[in-house]
């Protein structure tokens, strides 16, 4: 529903359809916005587990820091 209070009007040619689906397709994969996880991918990696590298998962202080992260980067739109 919210995708669809987003689009105020229809493509005018179909150039613009092209573009608008695109980009929707992109949207609707996570493509574009805000990541939800800023952690970097490596430490999700085999290697990155094996050092110890932090997720919000493993780590609790690692947690916090991303939701004030996220909160922070929320307040600031």
């Amino acid at each position: 529903m919210a995708e669809q209070q987003r689009k105020t009007a229809a493509p005018k040619d179909g150039a613009q359809a092209d573009v608008q689906e695109a980009v929707d397709a992109a949207e609707g994969k996570g493509y574009i916005g805000v990541p939800v996880d800023p952690t970097p991918k490596e430490n999700y990696t085999v290697a990155g587990v094996l050092a110890g590298k932090p997720t919000p998962e493993t780590d609790p202080n690692h947690a916090r820091e991303v939701r004030q992260q996220l909160d922070g980067s929320a307040r600031e739109r």
